[in-house]
């Protein structure tokens, strides 16, 4: 079996409803598919929804259930009326997989309002209030699966990340804390930290970049965004439910 291989994850997730992210492209349309994949009926959100109809074709070409939300995550009425859609539709939620997210890189000196705002409340900001909508549905069944993909550069800082990498540690504190405050109600939160990840932004590098960025990997490649979705597919399912408060890192051992 070479490296580039990938074996599916025995996970079973029928009976579950779940949101995902930045489901449009990249590690979320990944974890979308993914959960879909294993029974999951999945509500994937973004703002582009000729991209977002994409995500919903694949899972429904291999006998999947989606429905497709074009939401402004920064946005709280936009936000609440998903959840209350998805409740209305399918009467439960079980998962909420907190993606989205958006980097405006730039050195902090030269770095503008709009491009540290922006970053922050994309990535904190709509987590924050996904996660405040879908808690409430979530603490009311006393069952529940919130799981943030925050980012190796929220452990260990990247130059010209100022702003993404405060968000993604913000988003690792936001797990922490909430794990406490929902325990009891048998909802679990947690997090995902991926490394450098197969992706049309990492392809834009160009070849010499991306070797230089291995040679930085123990494991001498980039992850697949499947690698991403297995996490993600294990912490929502009934094997993780005494996981909570964690950080899982998938990053092929480059924050060792």
């Amino acid at each position: 079996m070479s490296d580039n291989s990938h074996a599916a994850l025995p996970v079973d997730l029928n009976g579950l409803t779940a949101i995902v992210t930045g489901a449009s492209q990249g590690i979320g349309k990944s974890i979308a598919t993914a959960m879909a994949s294993r029974g999951a009926k999945v509500a994937v959100v973004a703002r582009n929804a000729e991209k977002l109809a994409d995500t919903v074709a694949i899972i429904e070409a291999a006998g999947g259930v989606a429905q497709a939300y074009s939401c402004d995550v920064t946005k709280r009425e936009s936000v609440e009326a998903v959840v209350d859609a998805v409740m209305e539709k399918w009467e439960k939620l079980d998962v909420l997989v907190n993606n989205a997210g958006v980097t405006r890189d730039n050195l902090l000196p030269v770095m503008t309002d709009d491009e540290w705002d922006n970053v922050i409340e994309t990535n904190l900001r709509g987590m924050f209030l996904f996660t405040r909508a879908a808690s409430k549905q979530m603490m009311r069944a006393r069952f529940g699966r919130i799981i943030n993909i925050s980012s190796v550069s929220g452990l260990m800082g990247n130059p010209g990340q100022t702003n993404y990498s405060a968000s993604k540690a913000g988003m690792i504190g936001f797990t922490r804390s909430l794990s406490r405050e929902l325990g009891k109600r048998k909802v679990t939160v947690n997090a995902i930290c991926p490394g450098f990840i197969e992706s049309d932004m990492t392809k834009a590098l160009g070849p010499a970049v991306m070797d230089e960025v291995k040679k930085r990997i123990p494991a001498q490649r980039m992850g697949k965004p499947e690698e991403i979705a297995d996490g993600v597919l294990f912490l929502a399912s009934p094997q993780a439910a005494y996981i909570t408060g964690q950080v899982l890192t998938i990053d092929g051992g480059m924050t060792g």
